[in-house]
């Protein structure tokens, strides 16, 4: 691809929360967004989620056909949605991520193959963005900063923000928008802030039959057990200096012990301790970002937007109040990845992954014929 040509690109995401996948098509030069065009999702059924939440931990060396299968039918099905998209931009689904070693070699697992997508859709598809960063020393996430970077500039911001996703783990991007490129020293901060809405999801479900807490509604019944929260901070990940990523299951301790609470002590509990992760996130920020804008599907918990609003001192908004689709953004943001993998441009830096050199990851799959 040309360096400045704009593609017109297709992003599918499913996340950490396990409720579907996302697709969302942009046009952009991998440097700046000139349009953003259609969005698609497709919620995995209450079958398939069992799947993929007994396959969560598991590593290639398992018999993840299934999974794999599962995955690569369902972005199938959305993406052939887009049939005008000249690139697709595929993340799979994260089953386990330990880019640390704590279990042997750093590594990643995104289970689902770019390659057999390709062949299905008869499109380019770029795919396994994270596996090169954790080869080169970086935690292989969180991978959306770039994107945020160029939102950033988009919404013509003239003073450091943050962008929140609360998706199954937080993640938060702090942005310097007046340096020129994202991997410029110093333009990005970017790392996990702790559990957000996977917690939450997995104690609904397994307790109440149910996806997740609508509306926040039983953690706003609920009272936050404070000994627990104190806990809670004191795991050692608080005390990391960014960037640090995590697994979706690394504070499974949290799970048990809120295990003897009522449901909505439970809950409330839960959601603030995304919440005060949050607040240890802004105020590891290199300055106090003026706005946090708030993206993933944890935004639409008002319960747990207040909690958040508690835990700093800063402005939090919903990213909608910047013009963006906070449900497609992650999705996008794989879109806007994949052109940069096509030009050979960048993906992740030190201050995104800690990873030693700004890189670009991913591969390319192209069709037979």
């Amino acid at each position: 691809m040309l360096k400045d040509q704009e593609v017109r690109v297709v992003g599918a995401m499913s996340g950490t929360s396990l409720d579907g996948v996302d697709a969302a098509e942009i046009v952009t030069d991998g440097h700046t967004i000139s349009r953003f065009g259609d969005v698609a999702f497709l919620p995995y059924t209450d079958d398939q989620r069992g799947v993929l939440r007994a396959a969560l931990g598991q590593w290639h060396d398992g018999d993840l056909g299934e999974v794999s299968e599962l995955i690569e039918t369902v972005h199938a099905q959305v993406l052939s949605q887009f049939p005008q998209a000249d690139l697709i931009g595929f993340h799979g689904q994260t089953l386990a991520h330990d880019p640390q070693g704590l279990l042997g070699e750093p590594r990643t697992h995104q289970a689902g193959d770019g390659a057999v997508l390709a062949e299905v859709l008869g499109k380019p598809v770029v795919w396994d963005f994270r596996s090169a960063d954790v080869q080169m020393g970086g935690e292989g996430a969180p991978l959306a900063p770039f994107y945020h970077f160029a939102l950033a500039k988009k919404m013509k911001a003239d003073a450091p923000i943050a962008i929140l996703n609360l998706g199954g783990v937080g993640n938060l991007t702090w942005i310097d928008p007046s340096l020129p490129h994202p991997e410029s020293d110093r333009a990005l901060l970017a790392f996990d802030t702790g559990p957000a809405n996977a917690p939450i999801n997995d104690l609904m479900q397994a307790r109440l039959g149910q996806a997740y807490d609508m509306d926040g509604t039983l953690a706003a019944k609920g009272d936050v057990d404070q000994g627990i929260i104190d806990a809670f901070l004191q795991h050692p990940y608080f005390f990391r200096m960014p960037p640090k990523s995590l697994d979706r299951d690394a504070f499974s301790a949290l799970s048990d012990a809120v295990a003897d609470l009522s449901n909505a002590d439970a809950v409330a509990t839960l959601t603030m301790a995304c919440a005060a992760s949050v607040g240890q996130a802004v105020r590891a920020c290199p300055t106090p970002p003026a706005s946090v804008y708030v993206t993933g599907g944890g935004r639409r918990n008002p319960t747990l937007m207040r909690m958040i609003a508690q835990c700093c001192d800063v402005p939090i908004a919903p990213i909608e109040d910047a013009g963006f689709d906070g449900d497609m953004l992650e999705a996008q943001a794989f879109a806007f990845l994949a052109v940069r993998v096509a030009k050979g441009l960048p993906t992740s830096a030190p201050g995104t992954t800690g990873v030693k050199a700004a890189i670009g990851g991913g591969t390319i799959s192209r069709p037979s014929s």
